[in-house]
């Protein structure tokens, strides 16, 4: 579903994968919510805690989602010029 996964760590020092980034790291990443929904970054809005390692999760996977080229728009189909009828 998603592409990458927050660490989280636990009270005796494990760590596990979460389930969203916090929007503390979002925010000290440089993004905001809406930009992480478009690069497809899940957040979760009840984590207040920040981790180092997640922020720079965050700003590697956004700026390589970023450089990625947009396929271009198709053109839309020109009318065709009418033909004359002859008399």
């Amino acid at each position: 579903m998603h592409h990458i996964k927050p660490q989280v760590t636990k009270k005796g020092g494990n760590t596990r994968n979460g389930k969203g980034f916090s929007p503390e790291e979002l925010k000290k990443a440089g993004l905001n919510r809406a930009e992480a929904k478009r690069l497809k970054i899940p957040i979760d809005k009840r984590r207040k805690t920040t981790h180092e390692q997640n922020i720079k999760t965050i700003k590697a996977y956004a700026k390589k989602e970023k450089t990625k080229t947009k396929p271009k728009p198709k053109q839309k189909p020109q009318p065709k010029a009418k033909k004359k009828a002859k008399k």
